[in-house]
């Protein structure tokens, strides 16, 4: 059984949150499989809680797209598409490119060495092929963007997406298959962030994923 369908100690947590993560995690890392039919009681039972925050946490991944629901038919895990992988990857790209554009704007010398220094790591695991080293850094590089340009109503609504990036982000492939072109994508990133132009950070944040 995964750990995220076992029962907890709810002591400490809020309760609805905690269920709605745990079954997030659980579609993640299939536990709970794509086309899988998801009934209340039973996941209720596993987790050793109420149905009321399952029923919850399930309204919840729908509206994430986690979950579908046909009323008086089934709730069940939602199968990815295409379209939801290239949805997925548009609201990413645009979200990261406009962070930076805000990032050099408001953020401080140190903040801005510090985005610095995460490109640089992006670029070293981009020269490497190392698509695992890839997403990690530039998901680091990304959320220390977002934070930096502090607009509070985007990290609101990043924060409840976060199942849902990573469910797409733990399939990611790269838009450049060459490491040369990527590299050089990824460095063109880094020098922009350097140089403070945040015209030129957004741009090629886009061009890193064919969206410029």
């Amino acid at each position: 059984m995964s750990e995220s369908l076992r029962p907890f100690d709810p002591r400490g947590t809020v309760l609805g949150d905690e269920v709605y993560t745990r079954l997030g995690e659980a579609i993640i890392d299939g536990s709970l499989a794509p086309g899988e039919r998801l009934r209340d009681h039973e996941l209720a039972r596993r987790l050793g809680v109420s149905r009321t925050p399952v029923r919850e946490a399930l309204q919840r991944l729908e509206r994430i797209g986690l979950v579908e629901v046909a009323p008086n038919r089934y709730t069940r895990v939602s199968i990815p598409s295409q379209k939801s992988r290239e949805d997925v990857r548009e609201f990413l790209v645009l979200s990261a490119s406009n962070a930076a554009r805000f990032a050099l704007r408001r953020g401080t010398d140190d903040d801005i060495a510090r985005a610095v220094d995460l490109a640089e790591a992006v670029v070293t695991a981009s020269a490497a092929d190392d698509y695992t080293a890839i997403v990690t850094a530039s998901s680091e590089l990304f959320a220390h963007l977002m934070f930096t340009a502090g607009n509070g109503t985007i990290l609101q609504v990043m924060k409840e997406a976060q199942l849902a990036i990573r469910r797409y982000t733990s399939q990611w492939r790269p838009y450049d298959t060459d490491p040369d072109v990527r590299t050089a994508k990824y460095r063109a990133v880094r020098d922009a962030l350097a140089d403070r132009d945040d015209a030129a950070a957004e741009h090629a944040v886009r061009a890193v994923y064919g969206l410029d």
